[in-house]
C-alpha cells in the first residue's frame, strides 16, 4: 500500500529498527533496606547509600545467573564488576569508578571503596570513562568517534589493556549504575552507548512514600523504583525476570544475604 501523510514522512525520516535496547522497571519496598543502610552507617561510619545497594544487588544477581553477563565475543567474564557513575567538577562533568568483583564484596566494602576512589575523581585524578581531559579537549569529533569505537572494541571485546592511553580493559565492567534520585527524579531511563558494552544500565530513583497493600491493609511504605536499560543481545524477557527476582530479593532484605560488621547473618541468603 502506498504511504501517505505522516506515514510517508515517517518512512522518509527513519530507517529500519537497529537498536537492541529493552526497558524495564522494578518497584521495591525499601523499608528493610533503609534500616540496613542506617545501621551500617552507624556501626561502620561508612556512608552507605541506596545506589551502592543497587549496585551490590545487580552484582549479586549477575553472579547467581552468570550467563546473563556473557559477552558476545568472548563468552563471559570471570569477574562481576559494577561501574558506578560519579559526578565531578561540581556536577558539571560525569566520570565513574569500576568496582571489581562487586559480587564478592560486602555492601560496606563497596561503599568504602567507591567513596575513596570517587573522591580522587572529584579532585581531578580522573576516572575510568576513557581518554584524558587533554586528549578530549584537542581531538575533533569526527576523529573522536571512530577512535572511541575502536578503543572500546579492543578493551571491551578483545580484553586489551590501553590504560596508558586512559582506557583500561573492560572499563565499564559487567553493569552500570547511576543515581537520578539526588535530583528528585522518581523514574528515568538511561541510554546504552556502544562505548559501554555492558548488558545492563540501572538508574536509581528517589525513594518516595507510596500506598501499598500489606496483609490486606493499605499503608504507606518507602518505595524505590529502579529502572533498567538492557541489551537484548544478552537478555530476553525470561532472563530479565530471573535477574529482577534476584535483585528484588537482595534489596527487600539485605540482612538475609550479608551481616553487618560484627554481627551474625540472620539467614543464609540465596538468590532465587
Amino acid at each position: 500500500m502506498k504511504a501517505h501523510g505522516w506515514r510517508k514522512i515517517a518512512s522518509a525520516t527513519w530507517g529500519r529498527p537497529n537498536d537492541p535496547q529493552i526497558y524495564g522497571d522494578l518497584e521495591v519496598d525499601a523499608t528493610r533496606l533503609l534500616a540496613f543502610i542506617e545501621e551500617a552507617r552507624r556501626v561502620t561510619g561508612v556512608h552507605v547509600t541506596v545506589t551502592h545497594a543497587v549496585g551490590k544487588a545487580v552484582a549479586q544477581g549477575l553472579a547467581a545467573h552468570p550467563h546473563l553477563g556473557q559477552r558476545s565475543a568472548d563468552g563471559g567474564s570471570a569477574s562481576i564488576d559494577v561501574f558506578f557513575v560519579v559526578s565531578a567538577a561540581h556536577g558539571e562533568e560525569v566520570s565513574g569508578v569500576n568496582v571489581r568483583g562487586a559480587d564478592r564484596k560486602s555492601l560496606v566494602d563497596i561503599a568504602a571503596e567507591l567513596e575513596q576512589r570517587a573522591e580522587r575523581v572529584r579532585e581531578g585524578a580522573g576516572g575510568e570513562l576513557g581518554m584524558s581531559k587533554g586528549a578530549l579537549a584537542f581531538t575533533p569529533v569526527w576523529l573522536l568517534r571512530p577512535a572511541l569505537r575502536f578503543a572500546s572494541w579492543l578493551t571491551g571485546e578483545k580484553n586489551v589493556n590501553l590504560r596508558r592511553f586512559g582506557m583500561p580493559r573492560r572499563p565499564f565492567g559487567s553493569a552500570m549504575v547511576s543515581s537520578v534520585g539526588m535530583f528528585g527524579v522518581q523514574k528515568a531511563y538511561g541510554p546504552l552507548a556502544t562505548l559501554y558494552r555492558v548488558p545492563i544500565l540501572a538508574l536509581v530513583s528517589e525513594i518516595a512514600d507510596k500506598p501499598v497493600v500489606v496483609e490486606g491493609e493499605i499503608v504507606a511504605r518507602p518505595i524505590l523504583v529502579m529502572t533498567a536499560t538492557m541489551d537484548h543481545r544478552y537478555l530476553d524477557g525470561a532472563h530479565a525476570a530471573k535477574l529482577a527476582r534476584s535483585v528484588r530479593a537482595y534489596l527487600e532484605d539485605p540482612s538475609s544475604f550479608e551481616p553487618l560488621p560484627g554481627r551474625e547473618a540472620t539467614a543464609a541468603g540465596a538468590a532465587p
